[in-house]
């Protein structure tokens, strides 16, 4: 099984539609996909119409000592399963103090049952905390939606900064790589900061920047079958179709 974590430590940059779109594309390619819902606001897991009442079976579980066959669950989607985000994600931190060993639960639970799906997408939190390092403990590959805009560039720098300081941590490298989002090529902003980060020294970005596409943002939609398709879906698709062709990176990084 890989694991990519989807992560940026800037909201709004479309880490959760990422994961969405992404983990269709390998799903709509016969891949059994898990996404994992790390964020406690639970975008994702709303998206699938899991009930926010009573609280689903889901991440909060995994720290816990439950098994992913536990809280996983199908998603609606073909070849998709979900572990969904609980409210209870919020008092981790808080335990994390007194609780050796819980920036490592996701991924011993990974770990558990390698061979139960081929990739397991992570959609992270905008905030650095334990759900975070967590995500980048356990996973093979990090990836950073970021909007192409002047602002975002700083939220990239602070999560390729964490990333470094994890993979220090970790017995193995972390490959990363950035995903440009909310590209608008009729502005000159937007062109101007697409080539910055196509050269980025730390992180190799994707040639096939997502644009802004007004039927991504109906996040209910890509959680189910309906096949809402369009210029940012073709985009996810060739995005995907590059990150599968950088596999070998992945390989040796891991």
């Amino acid at each position: 099984m890989r694991v990519w974590a989807i992560a940026n430590q800037k909201g709004g940059v479309g880490k959760t539609t990422s994961t969405l779109c992404l983990g269709r594309s390998l799903a709509d390619a016969g891949k059994r996909v898990l996404l994992v819902d790390l964020d406690p606001h639970g975008s994702l897991t709303r998206a699938f119409g899991v009930p926010v009442e009573p609280p689903p079976v889901g991440t909060y579980d995994l720290f816990n000592g439950r098994s992913l066959s536990e809280v996983a669950r199908p998603s609606g989607y073909a070849c998709i399963d979900l572990v969904a985000a609980q409210p209870a994600m919020a008092t981790l931190e808080r335990r994390s103090a007194t609780q050796p060993g819980l920036g490592l639960a996701l991924g011993r639970a990974l770990e558990a049952e390698p061979d139960r799906y081929d990739f397991a997408l992570l959609d992270c939190p905008p905030t650095l905390g334990l759900l975070l390092v967590n995500a980048l403990a356990a996973c093979d590959r990090l990836i950073v939606p970021t909007q192409t805009d002047p602002l975002a560039l700083h939220g990239l720098a602070g999560m390729l900064h964490t990333a470094a300081m994890v993979e220090r941590s970790r017995a193995r490298p972390l490959l990363r790589q950035i995903l440009p989002t909310l590209f608008d090529k009729r502005t000159r902003t937007g062109q101007q900061t697409l080539e910055q980060l196509q050269s980025h020294p730390d992180a190799a970005a994707c040639p096939h920047p997502i644009p802004v596409d007004t039927r991504l943002r109906d996040a209910d939609a890509l959680g189910t079958r309906e096949h809402m398709y369009g210029r940012g879906m073709i985009a996810y698709e060739h995005a995907m179709q590059w990150l599968l062709d950088t596999a070998p990176a992945e390989q040796e990084a891991a």
